[in-house]
């Protein structure tokens, strides 16, 4: 996950499997959009895939997808062999008949720190959403009704359980997604995809349904993209040296300023250009200690002051001295 100024995240795109299929180590079938690795399917068809498919890995490989995220909702199914998933700091093995289900942006990683021998199918679908409180958006060709749909998002949104064990009907949808990406001169192949598709969603939603989950709609409110944000800041020199204003930072949350304001005092007590002075001054010690080949200025500048006498004047408020007296202490 890599933040950025004007997108608070910026989805991965597998480099490393990319790599291990040009080098002949991985066989890979898979129809994308938007970079994902696998055939490019016209921007018409299946809009809002970003990429179904599947791997098939016949020996050890010496790479892994390490933690990143996917702009869209990433279910997988592991077929044959096992494979590390981590999620939420856990480390699981997953066996044949493993079902996982990432929310878009969760981070999430494969292989301890390589992936082992297997087959693994994936949808990773776009739901239009960039911050976890944003409505979410299925493509038109969904086949669920509206209500549906609204009850699907709820149960895939609110949902903290990433792993399941796949029944023989869900997992039955990926192989013949499997079998219909590797025909392509199947007759009408992209409507029996997006029958499938539509099959294989519909199948998950019963068995959520079935399996009664425990739901936590804490996932999507305004304060978890707030905090999300105001995470990924901390210790992070190239957001720190950002010129943040009240105003940018709410944008990057996807809020209004007052309403940002406001859960930015609930999550820190402070506001948040006094939250942002208060990361830099912290990195800003860091460096102090750490760095210290490193000039003031320059640490100054790393952490987003413009003038090492403006630096001096904020962290003498904060730490009770100058950065030069903190460095010699």
């Amino acid at each position: 996950m890599s933040p950025s100024r004007n997108k608070t995240y910026q989805a991965d795109r597998c480099e490393p499997l990319v790599r291990a299929v040009s080098a002949g180590k991985v066989d890979l079938h898979a129809l994308t959009h938007g970079g994902y690795p696998g055939t490019p399917l016209p921007a018409s068809q299946l809009p809002g895939v970003l990429s179904v498919g599947f791997w098939d890995i016949k020996g050890p490989q010496d790479w892994g997808l390490g933690q990143h995220c996917n702009e869209g909702i990433e279910i997988t199914y592991l077929e044959t062999g096992t494979l590390a998933f981590t999620v939420a700091g856990t480390v699981t093995e997953l066996h044949p008949g493993s079902l996982t289900i990432t929310r878009p942006w969760q981070p999430h990683a494969l292989g301890n720190p390589q992936v082992g021998p297997g087959r693994l199918h994936w949808l990773i679908l776009d739901v239009g959403i960039r911050k976890p409180h944003q409505r979410w958006q299925w493509p038109a060709w969904l086949l669920l009704t509206a209500e549906d749909c609204k009850h699907l998002t709820e149960l895939l949104s609110h949902n903290e359980t990433p792993i399941w064990s796949v029944d023989a009907k869900t997992a039955s949808y990926f192989i013949q997604i499997a079998e219909l990406i590797q025909t392509p001169d199947k007759i009408a192949r992209i409507s029996a995809l997006a029958v499938c598709i539509n099959g294989l969603l519909l199948s998950i939603y019963e068995t959520l349904i079935e399996r009664n989950i425990p739901l936590n709609p804490e996932l999507t409110t305004s304060q978890r993209s707030a905090r999300l944000f105001l995470e990924s800041i901390k210790g992070n020199h190239a957001l720190l040296a950002q010129p943040w204003t009240a105003a940018t930072m709410a944008e990057q949350c996807g809020l209004g300023i007052t309403h940002f304001t406001k859960v930015c005092r609930q999550l820190t007590n402070m506001t948040p250009l006094e939250y942002i002075n208060d990361q830099r001054v912290e990195t800003a010690a860091r460096l102090l200690r750490q760095q210290p080949h490193l000039s003031i200025t320059d640490i100054a500048l790393q952490t987003g002051f413009n003038t090492s006498q403006y630096f001096s004047t904020v962290f003498h408020r904060h730490k009770k001295c100058t950065p030069k007296h903190f460095r010699q202490r």
